[in-house]
Parts: structure tokens; sequence; C-alpha cells
């Protein structure tokens, strides 16, 4: 039950998203869920922005991708190298789901920290 109500409060939740989330909130009470989702929300990536702002490199700017996920050495690197020569980006391209779900992931972790040390 406690599980159903943080899927209707994040809104675009992912399939393997909803994997990982379940279990790390299920020993939440309602509040907690509560400030868990809106700690959440506002930190997470959606996989189609990624997909996007990796698909502008090949047009505008390399990189726009790895700063958006925290990656700024990695992002000034794509930058300087035009997405090391296209195959970075490429690269990334295929991967932007895994690389969105470790991000995803490590903010769930970091917004239930947060969520527990509000209530302790």
């Amino acid at each position: 039950m406690q599980n159903q109500k943080l899927f209707t409060l994040v809104p675009g939740l992912t399939h393997e998203e909803i994997k990982f989330l379940g279990p790390l909130a299920e020993d939440l009470t309602d509040q907690q869920i509560e400030t868990f989702a809106n700690i959440y929300s506002g930190r997470r990536k959606s996989p189609d922005t990624i997909l996007l702002t990796a698909l502008l490199g090949f047009v505008i700017a390399a990189g726009v991708h790895r700063f958006i996920l925290g990656q700024i050495g990695m992002g000034i690197l794509y930058l300087l190298t035009g997405g090391l020569c296209f195959i970075g980006t490429i690269v990334d391209l295929v991967n932007y789901k895994s690389m969105t779900l470790a991000f995803n992931e490590e903010q769930a972790h970091e917004a239930k920290a947060m969520t527990l040390s509000v209530y302790s």
C-alpha cells in the first residue's frame, strides 16, 4: 500500500526505478514517504532527458548529458574532444538508460538518508 502511494507521488517512474524504489521505501511511514517522494522527484532525471541531451551532442555541444548526471569531469572531456570524437557519445546513446538508472539509484539512497535524518 505504501509503495503505491510512492508511485503516485512520483510521476514518470520507469519499470526499473519501481524495482529498486519498492524495497527502499517499504520501511517508511506515510509521512516519510511523502517527504522522500518530494526529495526524490526533485533530484531524479528522466531517461528521455538524458537521451535528448546526448543527441544534442551531435549537433550543438557534446557532454551536456554528463553535466546533467553530475559527471563534471567527463562533461568537460566530452565538450573539449567532441564527445571523444563522437564515439563516446554513441556509446552513451546506447547506454543512456543504465546511466540514468545508476544516477537515480544514487539519488534515491541520498533522498532516503535525508528523509530519515529529518525524522530522527
